[in-house]
C-alpha cells in the first residue's frame, strides 16, 4: 500500500512539471567599465604684461593696467581726457581747467603761478598723473619722488602730432576705438575747411593779439605756434611771419604793426578785457586797414592756444572770419 501511494506522488509531481513553462536562464549583461577621468592639474591665469610707454620726457612710464583714476594738471590734457571718453576716470584738475562744463565739478589741485597742491594731489589717490609742458620737470619729479605715476605729454607742433597725443591718451586710460572714431571725424572736418579755402581768391594778412597788457607793444604769436599754423591752414597769412619776426611769442611794436599792416586783427586777449573800440584808440593804430574796415574782433583764445580736439574749432571759427564769402 506504501509503495502505491509513493507511485502516485511521483506520477503526480512530474505531471505538474511537464505542465509548467520552461524556464531558460538569461546572462547578465556585459557592462563596460567607465573610465576615470583625469583631473588636469590647475594652470595658473597668464599674467598681462604692463603696458609701457615713452613720455615726452623720455621717461620709461609702466601700468599694469589701464588708468582708471587720472589727475590732469593742464587744461588741454582735460579736454582730451574728456574728449576720448575718459572724463569718468578723471578724478582731479588743474583749477584752469574749465571745459567741458562737467570738469568744472572735479577736485581743483591748483595751478595758480604754475603752483600745485602736492598734498591734495597724493590725496586723490591717481593711479595716473597727466602733465603737460606748462608743468616744469622739477614739478614731474616731485610727484615722482611721492610715489606717483606721471606721464609728460609733450605739447605738439603739427595736428598730426595732436591726432598722436590723442591716440596715447587713448592707450594710457583705455580707449582707442573712441579715439579712432574721434580722429577720423576730426580730420574730416579739416579736410572741408582746407577744400572751401583752396577756392580764396586771396588770403588775408592777420594780427593775432595774444596779450596787451601794454597796449603800445602788445605780444602776438609767430612761426613755429599753432596759432601761425593754424592762420595759414584758414586762408591767412601771419603779420608777424610777414615783417620777418622770428620769436614764437613777441611783443610788436607799433612801428611795426605799421610796416605790415593787418587786414584782421583777433584779439585772443578780449577774456582779459580787450575790445575792438580800445583797439581804435591805441595811437597810430586807428589808420590800420583792420580798424578802419571794422575787421577786429574778439577770439576765444582757448581754441588755438589749447593743443587738444579743439584746435579744429579754431580751425573752422578762423577760416570762417578770414573768408566768410565761403561759408554762406
Amino acid at each position: 500500500m506504501f509503495r502505491k501511494l509513493t507511485f502516485i506522488a511521483l506520477t503526480f509531481v512530474l505531471l505538474l512539471g511537464a505542465c509548467a513553462p520552461a524556464v531558460t536562464a538569461t546572462p547578465a549583461p556585459t557592462v563596460a567599465p567607465t573610465a576615470v577621468p583625469t583631473l588636469a592639474a590647475p594652470t595658473a591665469e597668464p599674467t598681462a604684461a604692463p603696458l609701457t610707454f615713452t613720455d615726452g620726457l623720455g621717461r620709461a612710464i609702466s601700468l599694469s593696467t589701464p588708468a582708471q583714476k587720472v589727475v590732469s594738471l593742464a587744461p588741454s590734457n582735460t579736454e582730451i581726457l574728456f574728449a576720448i571718453g575718459a572724463g569718468d576716470q578723471t578724478i582731479g584738475r588743474d583749477m584752469f581747467s574749465d571745459f567741458p562744463e562737467a570738469a568744472k565739478a572735479l577736485p581743483d589741485v591748483g595751478g595758480s603761478m604754475g603752483e600745485y597742491n602736492l598734498e591734495a594731489i597724493t590725496a586723490l589717490q591717481p593711479d595716473l598723473v597727466l602733465a603737460a609742458e606748462i608743468n616744469t620737470e622739477a614739478q614731474v619729479k616731485a610727484l615722482d619722488d611721492l610715489g606717483l605715476t606721471v606721464y609728460y605729454l609733450k605739447n605738439p607742433a603739427t595736428l598730426e602730432e595732436m591726432y598722436a597725443n590723442l591716440q596715447t591718451v587713448a592707450q594710457l586710460t583705455g580707449h582707442e576705438p573712441q579715439a579712432a572714431a574721434l580722429i577720423e571725424s576730426l580730420q574730416a572736418r579739416v579736410v572741408a575747411v582746407t577744400e572751401k579755402i583752396s577756392a580764396a581768391a586771396e588770403k588775408p594778412s592777420v594780427f593775432y593779439e595774444v596779450d596787451a597788457s601794454d597796449p603800445a607793444k602788445p605780444y602776438s604769436a609767430g612761426p613755429g605756434t599753432f596759432i601761425d599754423t593754424l592762420i595759414t591752414l584758414a586762408g591767412g597769412k601771419n603779420m608777424v611771419t610777414l615783417a620777418g619776426i622770428t620769436d614764437a611769442y613777441p611783443q610788436v611794436s607799433l612801428e611795426q604793426v605799421v610796416a605790415t599792416p593787418p587786414d584782421v586783427i583777433l584779439l585772443g586777449d578780449a577774456m582779459w578785457g580787450t575790445t575792438p573800440d580800445m583797439v581804435g584808440q591805441r595811437p597810430g593804430w586807428e589808420t590800420l586797414p583792420a580798424v578802419t574796415g571794422g575787421q577786429v574782433f574778439a577770439f576765444d583764445d582757448n581754441l588755438v592756444s589749447r593743443p587738444g580736439p579743439r584746435l579744429v574749432d579754431g580751425l573752422e571759427l578762423l577760416a570762417k572770419l578770414l573768408h566768410p564769402e565761403l561759408f554762406k
